[in-house]
Parts: structure tokens; C-alpha cells; sequence
């Protein structure tokens, strides 16, 4: 496909994670599969990604239930472990993509990504990569320092919204014209499966009366776990029929919450969940809710939660941090962080207005859409073409200056 500048890209590289692995595998899977009707891919994953003891959210078993990739214009090398640097070196230097785009989620990847990335740069081939989380969810100094090495490397950066490019440029030091915003897609690859909400309501022991308020995701500090228990202590006397269903995978420990739980007498009317989810079940936490919260303390990129909750066309309440504001249309669903009564009041009025839940239901579908991943797919081959072209100019002035 060729461009107004003159560019035409055959093939790329990704760089990431693919089912079977966990990780980021539901976002590149969706990513690479709208991506590959426009540009033939070659993607770079994982055979093994992490030793098990430095994984906080407890065992690596891979998720065989993810959907299948079944496309003839994507290539899969399954080559990198963590434990071996000639499989990055390897991968670095044979990649066959006239670009490099890497999924970025994690600074314990940084010496793969460097390996790799240095073989692309070694062999003139241009570095864009998508930032997931600005700064890691458990910040420290050494992990700000292995994004900041890695960064230097890259040519281009893509972010989810436009609070995470205001904390790339402040946190790194990025030119804002280095860098480009793309939403993060609804993540659809789990939206299948039987969708009869009664019957999945019925498996998990909700009454057709009862609300179901679905917070969804490891569950992690930064989360804001015991900011929605307080905040449902309050729906729960006003709204007697509201339930709180929390689902994912423990990444710290449950005591604390679970003596909130017991301090407030709330637990007749919480349903958990608390291990991982597999991909084909996730379509079963979301259909089941009535209302999806999103309650995190501080968060410093988009929300697979909350993309999945788009996929569903699911009404959401976020609070004010990083990109979350960005999945309402409304900014009424939109509270402050570690306000439990801000919370309350919110999930109140919606659980009690079906009017409203339809409304926000609508609005999630409209969101759904305008971040399509056609569009998104369009966006980024954008992306790409303007920094193949400025490659050019670039070899091109130093030829004359030659």
C-alpha cells in the first residue's frame, strides 16, 4: 500500500505476546489480526515470557481458550524466552519487516527489547512502539530507568490518550511531534460464547432482581478495591438488591479486603471471583453486570477491563486518572479517585434509573465504534508511512552532505 509520500510497506514486525501466552495477548491479538488487512506481519512473541517467581499474580499457565489465529497474512515466531539472550539477538538481527512496532507493558522485558531493538537499529530498520503503561502500575526509580535506556532507541511512540502523551513527554522528555495518539480498541476477541444473560445470571446465583455492579481485573493495589467496598457499604442500605461481583486474579493478598468486608457486614452481597479468568468465560462476568466500575486510585494508561466493557456495550463509571475518563461519553460517570462517596452517589443514580443504563449502554456502543480497530488499523499504518518517509529524507540529507 502506497502513500501520498511514496511509501509502500509490504511487511512489518510486531513485537509482543500471543495466546497462548496471558499478558498483553488479548490486545495484540486484536491489534495484529486488523492490522493484517493492511500490511502482511511477521510477530515476534514469546515461548517462555517470565520466570514464575517474579510473576506477582502466582502461576504462568498459558490460556489455550483464547480464539484461534487463523490468518495467512500473519507469521508467528515463538523463539524468545526470557532465560536465553541469543534468542533476542536472533530475533533482532533476521527480523524480515521493513519496521519494528513493539508492544511495551512491562520494564522487566527491558533486556529483550533492547536486544532486539538494537538488531533493527543495527540493520537501519525504524523502532515505533506503543506505550501501554506510561509508568509501571508498582512505580519504582529502576524500572523509570530500563523505559528511559529503551526509549532512546525508538523513533516513534504511540499512546492510548491524550493524558498519557502529556505524562510520556513530562516523564522522558519525548518531542511532542514523536509522538502519536491511538486508542486502545474495544477489546472484542472475548466477546463470544453463549450470551443468554439469564441463564449465565442463573450459573452464578444472581436473582433477575438483583443489580450487579462487575469489578473485573487483577486484582492489584493501584485497583481501588477498598475505595468500591466503602462506596457499596452505601449503595447496599439504599439499594438493597445491588450486588458487587469482583472477579480476577489476586496479585496481592485478600486479607485486607476481606476484613472490610466483614467490618462492614457486606458479605451476603459480594460475589468473588478471585482467580484468573480465562479468555473464553470473560463474555460470561460481563453479561451477567449491569453497570462496570472502574474505581483505580492512579493509573497511568487505558483499561483492558474497560475496553472489554466496551466490546459488550456495558455502562461504565471510571474515575479521573490516566486515559479511563476517555471510555464515557458523560463526564457525569466520571469521579475522583479515593472518594467512596462520590463512588456511591454515582452507582446509585444509574442502578436506579433503567433509563439511564440504557443510555450509557448506548454511549459505550458509540465509543465502541469510533475506536474501531479498522480505524485504529488506519491510524497506525499512518504512523508508520510518515516514519519510513522521514527515514528517507533522513538517508537522503546525508547523502548529500556525503
Amino acid at each position: 500500500m502506497q502513500n501520498s509520500n511514496g511509501v509502500s510497506l509490504k511487511k512489518i514486525n510486531v513485537l509482543g505476546s500471543l495466546p497462548p501466552l496471558r499478558a498483553l495477548s488479548g490486545y495484540c491479538l486484536a491489534f495484529s489480526l486488523s492490522m493484517s488487512e493492511l500490511v502482511q506481519i511477521e510477530f515476534i512473541s514469546f515461548q517462555k515470557i517470565y520466570p514464575a517467581f517474579l510473576y506477582p499474580g502466582g502461576d504462568l499457565r498459558e490460556d489455550e481458550t483464547f480464539p484461534s489465529i487463523d490468518c495467512n497474512k500473519i507469521k508467528i515466531r515463538r523463539r524468545l524466552t526470557w532465560y536465553n539472550p541469543l534468542t533476542w539477538i536472533v530475533d533482532g538481527l533476521s527480523c524480515k519487516g521493513e519496521l519494528l512496532h513493539a508492544q511495551w507493558w512491562t520494564p522487566f522485558l527491558g533486556p529483550v527489547y533492547f536486544a532486539i531493538f538494537m538488531g533493527c537499529r543495527l540493520r537501519r530498520k525504524p523502532v515505533i512502539i506503543t506505550v501501554h503503561n506510561i509508568l509501571p502500575h508498582e512505580k519504582t526509580t529502576a524500572n523509570k530507568i530500563v523505559s528511559k535506556l529503551l526509549f532512546k532507541l525508538c523513533d516513534h511512540f504511540i499512546v492510548h490518550s491524550l493524558s498519557n502523551k502529556r505524562q510520556l513527554k513530562k516523564c522522558y522528555s519525548i518531542p511532542d511531534k514523536k509522538i502519536s495518539v491511538i486508542p486502545h480498541g474495544p477489546l472484542d476477541v472475548f466477546n463470544y460464547g453463549n450470551k443468554n444473560r439469564k441463564t449465565v445470571r442463573d450459573e452464578f446465583g444472581f436473582k433477575p432482581e438483583e443489580k450487579v455492579i462487575l469489578l473485573f481485573g487483577a486484582i492489584r493495589p493501584y485497583k481501588g478495591i477498598d475505595t468500591a467496598l466503602t462506596a457499596f457499604n452505601e449503595v447496599i442500605r439504599r439499594v438493597p438488591d445491588a450486588r458487587l461481583f469482583i472477579a480476577g486474579k489476586l496479585w496481592e493478598g485478600w486479607e485486607r479486603y476481606e476484613q472490610i468486608i466483614l467490618d462492614l457486614n457486606l458479605s451476603a452481597c459480594i460475589k468473588k471471583h478471585l482467580r484468573y479468568i480465562p479468555a473464553e468465560d470473560v463474555w460470561k462476568f460481563y453479561t451477567a453486570s449491569d453497570l462496570v466500575i472502574l474505581p483505580y486510585r492512579h493509573f497511568d494508561s487505558q483499561s483492558g477491563a474497560g475496553a472489554a466493557a466496551l466490546a459488550f456495550q456495558k455502562p461504565i463509571i471510571v474515575t479521573d486518572t490516566g486515559g479511563l475518563p476517555e471510555l464515557v461519553v458523560d463526564r457525569y460517570y466520571v469521579v475522583p479517585p479515593n472518594d467512596p462517596g462520590s463512588l456511591a452517589e454515582k452507582i446509585i443514580s444509574c442502578i436506579n434509573e433503567p433509563s439511564r443504563l440504557s443510555r450509557m449502554s448506548d454511549e459505550s456502543e458509540k465509543i465502541a465504534q469510533e475506536i474501531s480497530w479498522h480505524s485504529i488499523a488506519l491510524k497506525t499504518l499512518s504512523v508508520y508511512e510518515n516514519v519510513m518517509h522521514e527515514k528517507r529524507l533522513a538517508e537522503n540529507r546525508q547523502s548529500w552532505d556525503i
